[in-house]
């Protein structure tokens, strides 16, 4: 099924759980951080990068999608990025701990969709039941501008293509 949105599209509002990182994080003094949420309103006037994954700590989203992204981190914001941001259907506290464990720090927004509710709203949920994983998003990217979207791309097939870094940055 495509996605519900397209380019020149304005992006469906949506909130997201989220744990801010703080160094109190970085050697667990703080074992679980402090939830807060993060809204999409909060991207009015910006330039984002959305990346959705199916799930935090599995094995193509943990080894071939988030860490280009990390690792590129400048070459985004010399692109204008002003956030970037990873979203799964995991809880906030499992996209915290991926998000430690990564060495995202405050460079890249880890961000819960629960049940991938907001992604399903765009037709960009993934059933993997049969899998024992529920409902989770599909891998995707999204470049979003002052919530306008200027690019979506969903993958078809296994693996990192269309949504990983370097596909985006060249669309930037």
């Amino acid at each position: 099924m495509a996605p519900s949105i397209k380019v020149g599209d304005t992006l469906p509002k949506g909130e997201f759980g989220y744990i801010p990182w703080m160094p109190e994080l970085e050697d667990n003094q703080l074992a679980c951080g402090v939830p807060s949420k993060i809204s999409t309103d909060q991207w009015k006037g910006k330039k984002v990068v959305l990346f959705a994954v199916p799930g935090a700590f599995t094995p193509t989203c943990h080894t071939n999608h988030l860490p280009p992204y990390l690792q590129k981190y400048e070459e985004f914001k010399a692109k204008g990025v002003d956030v970037i941001a990873v979203l799964a259907a995991n809880d906030m506290f499992v996209m915290s701990g991926w998000a430690r464990f990564e060495g995202l720090k405050d460079k890249i927004l880890a961000l819960s969709d629960p049940d991938a509710k907001w992604s399903a709203g765009l037709n960009l949920s993934l059933n993997l039941t049969d899998k024992g994983m529920g409902i989770r998003t599909q891998r995707y990217a999204i470049i979003i501008d002052d919530l306008v979207v200027k690019y979506i791309e969903v993958e078809t097939a296994p693996g990192v293509t269309v949504s990983g870094a370097d596909a985006v940055l060249a669309k930037l």
